[in-house]
């Protein structure tokens, strides 16, 4: 099947693509396109939470210990981390629907593989793989995006109801985490991307029009090396530091090497002919704030995933399907929010604003949640947290996905999609490790001064630093957005790239 699918994707013309060609020029043709590649980014992201849930099942059916626990969802986020700009180049290089289709097959290939795991070591291998296919999955699905939808307005739609699905995936994982262990099984939170990917590859074959490899293109292999090794390092490092802590050898020992690593990388491209990342697709003002944009809600958008089932779980006491339900308040007012702002708002008013306000509503949101207490209730603490958090974050993701791949030239599409990625995935990185680090140690203070009786407060205690550390991160990206974006509104030059009016 995956040969056959791949040879599918031959951009040799042919009296079939030239049908394709036509029936894309179709306008409502492209709508369906953006199902196909929102559904795969909905693969993609949702991985990253929706076997949370099932780990204690996995743990127990597997009989893995609990230190190993936490390498079935570091060996996701490390491959996935670290391979993101390689799989971006080559999306470039090979062709965008190419890379697509090949990612989805491998990525479903590699979760049905988890599904039926025997032991710890299969199933981490499995997530590692599946990080690896996502990595070249995610990238060249939002340079699809990116190069169908050139007008301003079907532009800033497409990127609402995408940036929609980038945001709200976390919670749907949550959700269908929840409801796949409670309901089916825990493999079920790894073979429900065989349905998806079987529904995308398909859709994908008979819609998307070929997509010629970009000329020029090719692997700048000193610059690969070193990036990859250097985001393994932070990556890693990170992991480490959510596990053993910061001042741990191992922790201070690959943030060092990784830092370096990725100032070789810098080096490297300054002086490639043909560079991994050219340093032009950085420099962009709207770019390079997009992509701080996504690394800072990348951070707080942890503190509302993870510390919010925490607290909903532990302190209200909802079981894991309900726990995933409690976050739909937010993924509707998210999708709704963004799809309108993109659509409506962003025709007016450029990413400068937009996306200072939502990084600043967002912080609002996060600061209700540090509210909560042992007797706060689900409908008088959560839902107004969840409801203003989810207006800020449609706010920021459509708008920033726009922005960060603004004035990308066609052959750096690949790698200004994969630089989103690489932020919201590291910001996650961070979050977890700085987040939880934090709240481990408040609860420890707590206990230590009013006693173990005082555990279930000291608990939501050390949440709500959580809440207020990423309201703070949220509060900076809000000033650092101001600062960097561009003033006016993004539109599309009749060659179909972006740019942006106003200094």
């Amino acid at each position: 099947m995956a040969q056959e699918a791949l040879s599918e994707v031959s951009e040799v013309p042919n009296r079939r693509s030239n049908s394709l060609d036509r029936r894309m020029s179709h306008p409502n043709h492209r709508w369906f396109v953006l199902a196909v590649l929102a559904l795969a980014q909905l693969m993609v992201v949702l991985d990253a939470t929706v076997v949370t849930i099932a780990l204690p099942s996995a743990q127990k059916a597997l009989h893995f210990s609990t230190a190993d626990r936490q390498w079935v969802v570091t060996a996701y986020s490390l491959a996935f981390g670290s391979l993101l700009l390689l799989g971006g180049r080559l999306s470039d290089l090979l062709g965008r629907k190419r890379m697509f289709v090949f990612g989805l097959i491998g990525f479903a290939t590699a979760s049905a593989l988890g599904g039926a795991s025997t032991g710890f070591l299969m199933l981490a291998s499995a997530r590692a793989l599946q990080g690896a296919f996502g990595a070249m999955l995610a990238p060249a699905a939002l340079s699809l995006v990116t190069t169908t939808f050139s007008d301003p307005k079907d532009r800033g739609k497409a990127f609402g109801i995408y940036g929609a699905v980038a945001g709200a995936g976390g919670a749907v994982g949550l959700l269908l985490g929840g409801a796949l262990t409670e309901y089916l099984d825990w493999r079920w939170s790894l073979y429900i991307n065989d349905v998806l990917g079987a529904v995308a590859v398909t859709a994908a074959l008979m819609l998307l029009p070929p997509s010629a490899p970009e000329r020029g293109v090719k692997l700048d292999w000193p610059g690969v090396i070193s990036v990859v090794s250097g985001l393994v390092g932070i990556v890693y490092g990170l992991s480490e530091a959510d596990t053993s802590g910061w001042s741990s050898p191992v922790t201070l020992a690959f943030l060092l090497a990784g830092a370096v690593l990725l100032g070789i990388f810098v080096m490297v491209e300054r002086r490639a002919e043909h560079p991994l990342l050219p340093l032009r697709v950085v420099l962009d003002r709207n770019r390079g704030a997009a992509d701080l944009a996504f690394l800072v809600s990348g951070i707080g958008t942890f503190g509302v995933f993870l510390f919010l089932t925490y607290y909903v779980q532990l302190t209200l006491h909802f079981a894991p399907f309900k726990a995933g339900l409690a976050f739909l308040p937010m993924v509707a007012v998210l999708v709704a929010t963004s799809a309108y702002t993109n659509t409506v708002i962003s025709m007016k008013v450029g990413p400068r604003w937009i996306v200072t306000t939502g990084m600043a509503v967002s912080a609002g949101g996060l600061a209700i949640f540090a509210q909560l207490d042992v007797h706060s209730t689900y409908l008088g603490g959560v839902v107004p947290g969840l409801i203003v958090a989810g207006v800020g974050l449609g706010l920021v993701f459509g708008t920033s996905l726009n922005a960060a791949t603004s004035r990308a030239a066609a052959h750096d599409a690949g790698v200004a999609s994969a630089l989103v990625n690489v932020g919201q995935q590291v910001g996650g990185s961070i979050g977890t490790a700085l987040l939880n680090t934090l709240a481990a140690s408040a609860v420890t203070s707590y206990v230590a001064s009013h006693g173990a009786s005082s555990m279930a407060v000291a608990v939501t205690k050390g949440e709500d630093l959580a809440f207020w550390v990423g309201a703070g991160i949220f509060a900076i990206g809000a000033i650092v957005s101001a600062l960097l974006f561009q003033s006016g509104r993004l539109q599309a030059t009749p060659g179909g790239e972006a740019f942006a009016l106003g200094a």
